[in-house]
């Protein structure tokens, strides 16, 4: 009765976590796009300074890195922003045409650590009313219950086994 009870309450819980992923995806990949948008804006504008001084960006950052160490801290900051939206930019791209079962396979690309934490923050779980979060829902909750079942099973076994040899043999 009690193994009941838990497997029931576990599987509710995995029905109810596991239905927030289409929204909360969904949330992430709104923050990821405004923030590739961003780097773009601030990419865009290293190229034009670039452009102003004669060089390509690659070269204008290795010129301004020569000029002292203020000037080699901006460059550094420059090509990690550089790299952060061509990391952030690919993720994007990998999740923008996925659909939640899509974006649950693809769930490394929802990695950003700073980005996942201001969607968290924002994050308001809801009901899901949408198939996706059914399913989501159902999933969540056969795997609940699912741990608890053979988590129990396995306790069970294992008492068993270890009351064994201590049973008095009847004559």
């Amino acid at each position: 009765m009690i193994t009941r009870v838990l497997a029931l309450g576990a599987g509710l819980t995995g029905a109810l976590g596991a239905s927030q992923f289409p929204e909360f995806s969904q949330q992430y990949m709104q923050r990821l796009g405004g923030a590739v948008d961003e780097l773009s804006r601030q990419i865009t504008r290293y190229e034009a300074d670039a452009s102003a001084a004669g060089l390509s960006l690659p070269l204008y950052l290795g010129a301004l890195a020569a000029e002292g160490p203020l000037a080699k801290t901006q460059a550094a900051n420059m090509a990690a922003d550089i790299t952060r939206f061509e990391d952030l930019s690919e993720d994007l791209s990998a999740l923008q045409n996925a659909g939640p079962f899509m974006r649950a396979k693809l769930a490394t690309h929802l990695g950003d650590r700073q980005i996942w934490s201001r969607a968290r923050e924002a994050f308001e779980p809801a009901v899901p009313a949408t198939f996706e979060g059914a399913t989501f829902a159902g999933t969540g909750f056969v795997a609940g219950w699912g741990i608890v079942g053979v988590l129990s099973w396995f306790l069970r076994n294992l008492w068993i086994t270890l009351r064994r040899p201590f049973r008095r043999r009847r004559a």
